[in-house]
């Protein structure tokens, strides 16, 4: 049984900081951090402890998480700092406040989180209006990985990874092109025909299925021409200019659970991103 942490309070000095250790259990006991960096504002620490029970999956994505009194009791601060800390956490997308509710581990089974991570939208109109994305999986094999997949997802050479690739489609017309790796060793069984049986977004399946989450994503884009077999999956014509979206999506600790390297067409669709 882990050992429980001595109280921490506004006034605890930096050296008193503590974070989620290896046994923190679902009761709220931890151990100290052990070399944890000092002058970490308290309401920080109070995020770290939360988002390791996310890690954990005390909290599994769509559960609500005890209130902010709760959590203060918990954490032996005040619900102020708890407050703090959440506020932090749905800034990130990894809690969602809902009015009278309460506060809900993000997932991406909910629709207004379903396409956070698509940012490929219809010149005219909006993604609710085109409907849901209808996707067709050309195949899904296990092999080993080359050095430069290995390297994006932090395995060694050769290690086993799942490669699926897939089209998806909008009113019919096929729009974005995906090859997709995943670590063999946190997608044990992924099947095509789980997949393809699958209707709703990928994302949500690997929650579900395998419980992994993906909080943040890192995207390099470049323009680039289609090849024959590409323009054939696409219904497009060699040669037509694609916009090529590499992405690297990440779990919780910064830990890299996905490379997806996706051709979009864009002759009736843009590529939006909003900076703040």
């Amino acid at each position: 049984m882990a050992t429980l942490p001595s109280q921490v309070t506004e006034a605890s000095p930096p050296d008193a900081r503590f974070a989620p250790g290896p046994g923190a259990s679902a009761g709220g006991e931890s151990a100290p951090a052990q070399g944890a960096p000092a002058f970490s504002p308290l309401y920080q620490q109070i995020k770290g402890l939360i988002l390791r029970s996310l890690q954990s999956g005390e909290w599994k994505p769509g559960d609500v998480i005890p209130s902010e009194f709760d959590l203060a009791a918990r954490f032996r601060v005040s619900q102020g700092t708890v407050r703090k800390a959440i506020d932090e956490l749905a800034t990130d997308n990894l809690l969602v406040r809902r009015q009278g509710k309460g506060t809900f581990v993000a997932t991406h089974a909910e629709q207004h989180i379903q396409y956070r991570f698509l940012r490929l939208l219809p010149d005219t109109g909006d993604l609710d209006g085109q409907g849901p994305a209808e996707r067709r999986i050309i195949e899904c094999k296990r092999l080993r990985a080359s050095a430069e997949v290995a390297r994006q997802l932090g395995l060694r050479t050769g290690d086993p990874v799942f490669l699926v690739r897939r089209v998806l489609a909008f009113a019919a017309v096929p729009a974005i092109l995906e090859d997709i790796w995943l670590p063999g060793s946190r997608f044990k069984g992924l099947t095509q025909e789980t997949l393809a049986e699958d209707k709703g977004p990928m994302y949500a399946l690997f929650e579900s299925q395998f419980g992994v989450r993906m909080v943040r994503a890192v995207e390099k884009i470049k323009a680039v021409s289609a090849d024959p077999d590409v323009a054939s999956l696409l219904g497009s014509q060699p040669g037509t200019p694609l916009l090529s979206v590499e992405r690297v999506a990440y779990t919780y600790n910064d830990e890299p659970m996905e490379l997806r390297r996706g051709l979009y067409r864009t002759d009736n669709r843009h590529y939006r991103n909003e900076l703040s």
